[in-house]
């Protein structure tokens, strides 16, 4: 799908840079409120920091201790929020955080987990998960636990009690992709593989506020594309400051410190549904995830980096996951059983804290509207949790600008994919009728929603169909409808059919991708 091309005369309300979870959510928000949006991304949606999170839609249980209450409280009530508004991609998750005295006392656990189970609510948004306990980790003895199994699966037996809390998990990159979508179909001009090569204010002809003219590069051909905008929101996550020198604008005082999180990705480590929180000596967590059926996701690390292009684990972070996890885990795990890693960069407002672990997940907003001129936003930190009201406080802060825009907030309604979850439900029943296997009718709605009814029509129309995690016919889909152009975005940012499928039907895949771009 070719990108519209704007008549030089035409003047766009709003320009967003950057097609991660902050740029794509402000770009739904703002042509959900009536303003004429486009969005930009150099590479492609989702490719850097918002496909490499811990996959977690929490309020940040351990920002309790930097007294980050506004913070936190906000988180919470978005989790809620987010479960309704994107129901095939964001899910319960139970956390198990086991006891360990010498770190953190039970005293202190209980107080920290009962503002947690509160703070949410005190936004007004009623929350709908199960409150924290604490409960015996041994087998036969703990409460609540899934049927057959325990609250202290896969850990040593020295670990015998400890706290369950509620948080949710999330596919981030396909949340990108889903708001990006969202706001094509509402409007919105989304356009991948294109960068803001220059941007500066020029004279309205009305005489009124100035305009920015922008300059737009194609990213892989070098065509130039000249558009007149309003205002423009720098949404280019860790690039944030060095877009900057490409917009004829006056310096800006803000700083950012990018902060690199790495995660490996090993076998499942237990049978239970539920996550792990772990504490170390160092004061820090370390979360240990579910991750589809076969997987655990162990991570975060936070390492301060000047080199953010392409960030990589190093050997000492995951010696470091490795050593955690192996003080609680009763099987040991080594570099052998890592099947996959991943790093990626926080670019995250600079508050004058040298701890990589205390620097604020908040965000911050700074508009430059230099002499009453053409606006730009600019957009530090945030994280994946707050990204819609992060957009809610964006587009708040450009409503000055454009009298004729909505003023109520709306995104808090479902993504046009996500509906309730029983209507995603009666949908994989529908698949299953039509002679789609239950596990792969599963994988279909849990990465479309409602748009898997059309890509599914029937077993025929889906093509090959490969270990019943991904099928020919999402490979048209999302060259079609979902902007993407190589083997990489449709397997991994896409689908994670890179972990999921053989090598054998990775190799097929890959020459299948070949032929239709």
């Amino acid at each position: 799908m070719q990108p519209a091309i704007h008549p030089k005369h035409t003047t766009i309300d709003l320009l967003v840079v950057g097609g991660g979870i902050n740029g794509a959510g402000i770009a739904r928000d703002a042509v959900g409120r009536g303003l004429s949006v486009m969005l930009v991304e150099k590479d492609d949606l989702a490719a850097h920091t918002s496909q490499w999170s811990s996959k977690l839609i929490h309020g940040g249980l351990r920002y309790l201790e930097n007294y980050e209450f506004r913070l936190v409280g906000e988180a919470l009530a978005e989790r809620e929020v987010l479960l309704r508004v994107a129901p095939h991609l964001i899910r319960p998750l139970q956390f198990v955080l086991p006891h360990e005295p010498h770190l953190r006392p039970k005293w202190m656990l209980r107080a920290g987990l009962f503002l947690y189970d509160r703070l949410g609510g005190w936004s007004g948004q009623k929350q709908s998960l199960p409150k924290s306990f604490a409960t015996s980790l041994l087998p036969g003895r703990a409460a609540n636990a899934a049927p057959g199994t325990h609250w202290g699966a896969g850990l040593k037996p020295q670990f015998s009690d400890g706290f369950v809390y509620s948080d949710a998990q999330v596919n981030d990159a396909r949340l990108v992709v889903e708001n990006a979508k969202d706001a094509r179909a509402r409007g919105a001009d989304v356009r991948v593989g294109v960068r803001l090569a220059g941007a500066s204010r020029v004279p309205a002809p009305d005489g009124g506020r100035s305009l920015w003219q922008a300059t737009l590069e194609n990213s892989a051909t070098g065509a130039l594309d000249q558009v007149q905008v309003r205002a423009i929101v720098n949404a280019s996550g860790p690039w944030v400051k060095s877009l900057l020198s490409s917009i004829d604008t006056p310096p800006t005082k803000e700083t950012v410190k990018h902060v690199k999180g790495s995660h490996i990705i090993v076998p499942r480590v237990h049978d239970a549904p539920h996550a792990y929180i772990l504490q170390n000596r160092d004061g820090r967590i370390v979360f240990v995830i579910p991750y589809f059926e076969r997987f655990s996701l162990i991570g975060t690390t936070d390492v301060a980096v000047t080199d953010f292009d392409a960030p990589q684990i190093s050997d000492d972070e995951t010696q470091y996951l490795l050593n955690l996890v192996n003080t609680y885990l009763a099987k040991s795990l080594t570099r052998t059983d890592i099947v996959a890693t991943y790093a990626g960069v926080r670019p995250l407002y600079d508050d004058g804290d040298e701890n990589p672990s205390a620097i604020t997940r908040d965000y911050t907003l700074k508009l430059d509207d230099h002499d009453g001129g053409a606006p730009l936003l600019n957009i530090y930190g945030g994280k994946i949790t707050t990204y819609r009201k992060l957009a809610e406080h964006a587009i708040e802060k450009l409503l000055p600008f454009f009298p004729h825009a909505k003023k109520a907030s709306w995104t808090d309604t479902p993504l046009q994919a996500g509906e309730t979850q029983a209507t995603l439900n009666a949908l994989v029943d529908t698949l299953v009728t039509r002679g789609i296997s239950n596990r792969y009718a599963h994988r279909l709605v849990n990465r479309y929603g409602l748009a898997a009814d059309g890509i599914a029509r029937d077993v025929a129309s889906l093509g090959e169909i490969f270990d019943d995690t991904f099928s020919e016919a999402e490979i048209a889909y999302l060259r079609d409808h979902e902007w993407s152009r190589s083997a990489d975005s449709m397997l991994q940012r896409r689908t994670k059919t890179n972990l999921l499928a053989s090598p054998a039907s990775l190799v097929r895949i890959r020459e299948l991708v070949t032929q239709a771009l």
